[in-house]
């Protein structure tokens, strides 16, 4: 059998590349994507080339890019955009084939096998021409991997930056790849890493070379799996774009910019909070039957609570009641919390279960939600998440300042 064809293509400091399409200025100066300087967990999401020369890295804190770098110009992120850019970037892929895999909102694996006899280009130049095509139609740039496995294709995008071809073949891989630190190998995390240093592993050649039996001893089966990965043995699909695999759970996590307290203020940050998780069940087509929260107060300390709801759902309204309910029986109204999390999780298709029947239960007719909800993201799919948005009622001397930064949207 043949060795596959598979792309890794990898959009450069992505976020301030949206960023800079519509303020071409943001060009010429060192500027960053970056959460809001005044609050306590400020942090660098993207940053330009310019930057990337003073040092600034992706996910320090914003005080410390500062430091780097006094001028550095920060810009708020725009989520919006970059999914809209990361969809038209897909569609580009889509192509050369179908079996298109996003890995995260940037980069995406392709396995063009199949459809290399309809190009008459080789691998290089058929990443050169993809690489082209993205330039000119969407305005930004992407670096691409070529290799025979997903693990050293992604290595390859990673090899050369920005706006680059690399090709990593069964004839170069161990002139590429063994002298790389073991920590630009995919599925390396920072406690992985250091547990294979502490055992002398420091290079991928050193971890291709090490005994597998040993891994195994140390990291169990992913031990054996890194090994094999470092080999050139990774026989992982490149899934379809039209069969991905549905997420395991969606949530949407907020730090605030000063700890809240109270009925009004805690519902403005859960209706937030709750108003992104229903926007993305219904991107994945998917309805909840578990609503989790995390709760965490200004000591660090962190409860969480969890409910399985009598219907499965993905409206927003039964999200924020029942996150509500939780956060009441877990922390109560008038404690001060700092950083909050809902979690919607027990994943199903919007009709694969049946509700189950409470005859005490009190129902507001959940058909004409679906359809003020329905025709919520229909518009917002149209015209944009800011465009309209579900209101809820407060009273006026409850309403926080702004809620804070959001921290995690899986």
């Amino acid at each position: 059998m043949s060795d596959r064809i598979i792309l890794h293509c990898d959009c450069n400091g992505f976020f301030a590349s949206v960023e800079m399409l519509s303020r071409p200025e943001l060009a010429h100066v060192p500027m960053a994507v970056a959460g809001d300087p005044e609050s306590r967990h400020g942090i660098i999401l993207a940053k330009n080339e310019i930057a990337k020369g003073y040092g600034v890295k992706t996910a320090e804190t914003i005080w410390q890019a500062k430091k780097k770098c006094p001028d550095l110009v920060l810009v708020p992120p725009h989520h919006e955009k970059y999914h809209e850019i990361s969809r038209r970037v897909n569609a580009i892929y889509l192509d050369y084939t179908d079996l298109v895999d996003p890995f995260g909102i940037d980069e995406s694996f392709l396995d063009v096998t199949g459809s290399m006899h309809l190009f008459p280009f080789s691998p290089r130049e058929l990443a050169d021409v993809i690489r082209a095509r993205v330039k000119s139609e969407i305005g930004i740039t992407i670096s691409v991997g070529v290799s025979f496995c997903r693990v050293f294709a992604k290595l390859g995008s990673d090899y050369k930056k920005p706006d680059a071809t690399t090709v990593i073949s069964r004839e170069n891989f161990k002139d590429i790849v063994y002298s790389l630190p073991v920590s630009d190998m995919l599925y390396v995390g920072r406690r992985t890493g250091e547990q294979l240093r502490a055992l002398g592993v420091l290079t991928i050649g050193d971890l291709a070379a090490a005994d597998p039996v040993r891994l195994k001893g140390l990291l169990g089966e992913a031990g054996e799996m890194l090994w094999r990965y470092a080999n050139g043995n990774d026989h992982e699909p490149v899934c379809s774009y039209y069969e991905r695999k549905r997420p395991k759970s969606v949530g949407n996590g907020m730090t605030f910019r000063r700890n809240i307290v109270g009925e009004g203020e805690i519902r403005a940050g859960v209706v937030a909070l709750c108003d992104a998780v229903a926007a993305r069940l219904r991107e994945e087509n998917c309805k909840c039957t578990v609503v989790q929260v995390q709760v965490k107060s200004p000591d660090f300390r962190t409860v969480q609570r969890q409910k399985t709801l009598r219907r499965a759902t993905w409206l927003q309204r039964d999200l924020v009641e029942n996150a509500m309910q939780l956060i009441k029986e877990a922390n109560g109204y008038g404690n001060m919390i700092r950083a909050l999390t809902v979690t919607a999780s027990g994943l199903v298709g919007p009709n694969e279960t049946e509700e189950q029947l409470d005859m005490f239960a009190v129902d507001d007719v959940p058909d004409k939600r679906e359809g003020v909800e329905d025709a919520l993201h229909a518009i917002r799919k149209r015209f944009g998440r800011s465009s309209i948005r579900l209101g809820y009622y407060r009273q006026p001397d409850s309403a926080p300042d702004d809620h804070g930064e959001a921290q995690k949207n899986s």
